[in-house]
């Protein structure tokens, strides 16, 4: 009997044991999660860019908005680069960096990320095409048989990349100031590209002889995202961002960031 209960005594001591350390290692794991990391697409003014004068961080609009974001949440948030909109979305795949500042939702990426609800930020995309090109977009069935381009990776919404997909022709470059350049030299028929981040392009590189049409191939919305793989996600951050996403839609925070980006993109690169 002594012998049973000098084992029992022994298994309360490891069970008490492992009820302290427990909650030491929880809280570990949400230590290491006093900062996250943030990327996005590095063309795409003037939502984001690259800073010439810090080539490893990207600022605008929407990192003024992850900025604001972290202070909600009460966590840093750093927005660097990792290179091209390819290499961020397999950064996000892998947990390499926590969050994407700015994603359309797509069923291929709901595989790999949390999207935040709601939306921070509506964009619309419209076809380019050369100036003399007597194309009058109304709607999608009158690209079929045209040749198109695009930047590789880019998403315009699930309806339309299953169109895109299925019905249409398009080549993909490796960035919008090559895109815009092939289609000034007629190189292409069209080109599909968000309106703000396409006529900073045109601006910033003078590029002539293109224009966009004024009917919308799409209206979208942009969306924090979330890594599966972030060592960071679980539902208390991600109720968190919510709340704070929400707070600062309502205040319309993005209205001024895209403004005051527009003005400083212009003065960054010129």
């Amino acid at each position: 009997m002594q012998v049973f209960e000098r084992g029992y005594l022994c298994f309360l001591i490891v069970l008490g044991a492992i009820a302290v350390v427990t909650p030491g290692i929880a809280q570990a794991d949400t230590d290491r999660c006093h900062k996250l990391v943030a990327s996005g697409n590095p063309d795409y003014p003037p939502y984001l860019w690259r800073n010439l004068e810090n080539p490893n961080e990207l600022i605008g609009a929407n990192a003024d908005f992850m900025d604001r974001l972290s202070r909600e949440i009460g966590i840093h948030i750093d927005v660097i680069y990792v290179g091209p909109w390819g290499r961020v979305q397999e950064e996000a795949r892998s947990g390499k960096i926590d969050l994407i500042a700015g994603a359309f939702l797509t069923l291929p990426r709901m595989e790999y990320m949390d999207y935040v609800h709601p939306p921070f930020q509506g964009t619309e995309t419209v076809i380019w095409t050369p100036e003399n090109y007597t194309m009058a977009y109304q709607k999608w069935d009158d690209l079929i048989g045209l040749e198109g381009l695009t930047v590789i990776n880019n998403s315009f919404g699930q309806a339309f990349d299953t169109f895109a997909r299925q019905s249409l022709t398009i080549r993909e470059t490796p960035n919008l100031e090559q895109a815009l350049r092939m289609l000034s030299l007629s190189r292409a028929d069209y080109l599909i590209y968000e309106e703000y981040p396409g006529a900073a392009y045109v601006a910033r590189y003078n590029i002539e002889g293109i224009r966009a049409h004024a009917v919308p191939v799409s209206t979208e919305d942009l969306y924090i995202t979330l890594s599966h793989q972030s060592p960071c996600n679980n539902g208390a951050l991600r109720g968190r961002l919510a709340q704070a996403v929400f707070k600062l839609v309502q205040e319309d925070v993005m209205t001024e960031m895209i403004a005051r980006n527009v003005a400083r993109w212009g003065s960054d690169t010129n």
